[in-house]
């Protein structure tokens, strides 16, 4: 039997470290999983979860330099994907139907086809002009209390 990366295989707990588990594969392979793999749920000691010589159900997720194999729990616990799923036709809107006018300081849209680089351009100008708008209105809001007595 090939070892297969997508391949649900079983195997058994050879060692617990504090970064996760070693597991013993058919064949005589070896893999990790990972602290980060092993439950949904969040896992503050891998021992909670495992013990060693306990036999588990991983996927192979990947293949390192040497061979070894990166596995996961939470992974093989996930159901697969239906074979036949109902396709959800999308409901196509006309031009500026459910579009929300945006106001400064509301957020930005997502326009099709700008890249992140002029988003963050047009962020960065935006929020410097709000910044002087406010300094100029701090300025003046200063100057007329104190010194026009």
């Amino acid at each position: 039997m090939s070892l297969e990366i997508g391949l649900i295989v079983e195997g058994k707990v050879v060692s617990i470290t504090k970064f996760g588990a070693f597991i013993e594969l058919p064949n005589g392979h070896t893999g990790l999983v990972h602290i980060s793999e092993i439950s949904s749920e969040y896992v503050k000691e891998v021992k909670d979860f495992l013990k060693k010589d306990d036999k588990i159900k991983v996927k192979i997720i990947g293949k390192n330099k040497k061979g070894k194999f990166d596995l996961s729990i939470k992974q093989a616990k996930l159901p697969e994907p239906a074979q036949e799923k109902p396709v959800q036709k999308k409901k196509f809107r006309s031009p500026g139907e459910g579009e929300q006018k945006s106001t400064p300081g509301q957020g930005f849209s997502r326009k099709p086809g700008v890249n992140f680089e002029e988003r963050l351009a047009q962020f960065l100008k935006d929020s410097e002009e709000r910044q002087l708008d406010l300094k100029k209105n701090t300025e003046a809001k200063r100057s007329k209390g104190r010194y026009n007595r």
